[in-house]
């Protein structure tokens, strides 16, 4: 099955957008819509998340192959990803270059991170959830509050409980992705030898307050992605374009126009 998507928009060049873990792609509708008056976008599920298919492993290069059967090379493409979306954006870029035409990598940077646990934390406490008796969700987020004390946080990962009738479920492959969590965090260094950089432009957008990209990942990043340029968006954690929506559609706008 193919991967979900909505469209907005009917002229101009095409913007494709990738979310990240626990995310989907309705999570990018407000800047979505904000260009669709001059541009058509594209919000993909990720695989194993939304409405899109799961799988059986969690691997990047099967997951950008799957973003990039959406794409094509007469209609190349400003892909924007975020975090885990980020990572997949720059595979994809990385081994199918004729399909992007610019990419705009959020908060994340082209190496392995060794900080899962929290996402594992999280990833249990809505496992421990007995959904067949769920009442509504006021007590699913009564329920995650001690392992997920920020209300942001507990409200994003809320946006993944969807009742369908009478019955609750999580829409993305949680027992998945806590098998696979180091593959989640990590790069697929390996499979990307040899691969040539790609030299399309590219925007690299960090939070001021995130750990996601620090300098010394830029020798990475300048490593896959020459021609990259860096903002750092003040008063912005990890989740910059939900922290800073204003600010970080200015900056994305400059670029893709």
């Amino acid at each position: 099955m193919p991967l979900h998507t909505t469209s907005y928009g009917d002229h101009g060049s095409r913007i494709v957008f990738c979310h990240g873990l626990f995310g989907q792609g309705r999570n990018w509708t407000q800047h979505a819509k904000a260009l669709a008056t001059d541009h058509r976008v594209l919000l993909v599920d990720m695989p194993d998340h939304g409405r899109s298919p799961w799988s059986e492993r969690f691997d990047f290069v099967a997951a950008a192959a799957q973003v990039a059967e959406l794409l094509s090379a007469d209609d190349p493409v400003a892909l924007v990803g975020h975090s885990m979306g980020g990572k997949i954006a720059m595979v994809l870029a990385l081994q199918h270059p004729e399909l992007v035409e610019r990419l705009c990598v959020v908060d994340v940077a082209p190496v392995a991170y060794r900080h899962a646990s929290e996402f594992v934390r999280y990833i249990d406490a809505m496992l421990a959830i007995d959904l067949s008796t769920l009442a509504d969700r006021a007590q699913a987020d009564a329920a995650l509050v001690a392992a997920v004390p920020d209300d942001g946080v507990r409200g994003f990962l809320l946006q993944n409980l969807r009742r369908e009738g009478e019955v609750w479920r999580w829409q993305p492959n949680l027992e998945l992705l806590r098998a696979e969590i180091d593959q989640v965090g990590g790069w697929p260094a390996g499979a990307l030898d040899g691969t040539p950089s790609y030299d399309g432009p590219v925007l690299w957008i960090g939070g001021s307050k995130s750990h996601y990209v620090r300098d010394d990942y830029a020798a990475a990043m300048e490593g896959y992605f020459p021609k990259v340029r860096r903002v750092t968006i003040k008063d912005a954690g990890h989740w910059v374009h939900s922290e800073q929506p204003a600010v970080f559609l200015e900056v994305l706008r400059r670029f893709v126009d």
